[in-house]
């Protein structure tokens, strides 16, 4: 039985550390999206919709927190969409607002998912 696959990653822009940890499960994926350090914040599950049902793609709820509710459900939402699993994304920010962080969190949430495919690519 294999265990989780974790990954991290930390980009730096305009003096600012972000950072992503990725942990991969069977049926779910857990991101935490923090500025300068690893911190758990606003907290949002998403869960990707039935393939026979019509709508959206993913249903989210907040669990905790409200000041990044915003990018908390929307990134949960694009991970359970794109992994077709239950997602789970914490949004921690000290100083930055939520439109200042979106893209940088967006482009680690693409290098986490991309080092994921990598790391199970070099398994087979």
């Amino acid at each position: 039985m294999e265990r989780a696959n974790v990954i991290k990653e930390e980009i730096t822009e305009k003096e600012t550390r972000f950072l992503a940890v990725y942990v991969e499960a069977k049926n779910s994926c857990l991101i935490l999206l923090s500025e300068n350090q690893d911190k758990l914040g606003t907290i949002a599950i998403a869960v990707p919709k039935a393939s026979d049902t019509i709508g959206f793609a993913a249903s989210s709820s907040v669990l905790v927190g409200n000041k990044s509710e915003i990018s908390a459900r929307m990134f949960a939402e694009y991970v359970a969409t794109k992994k077709g699993k239950i997602a789970m994304v914490s949004v921690y920010l000290d100083k930055l607002t939520e439109m200042e962080a979106q893209a940088y969190f967006k482009r680690l949430i693409e290098r986490v998912l991309g080092a994921e495919i990598e790391k199970a690519s070099q398994k087979i």
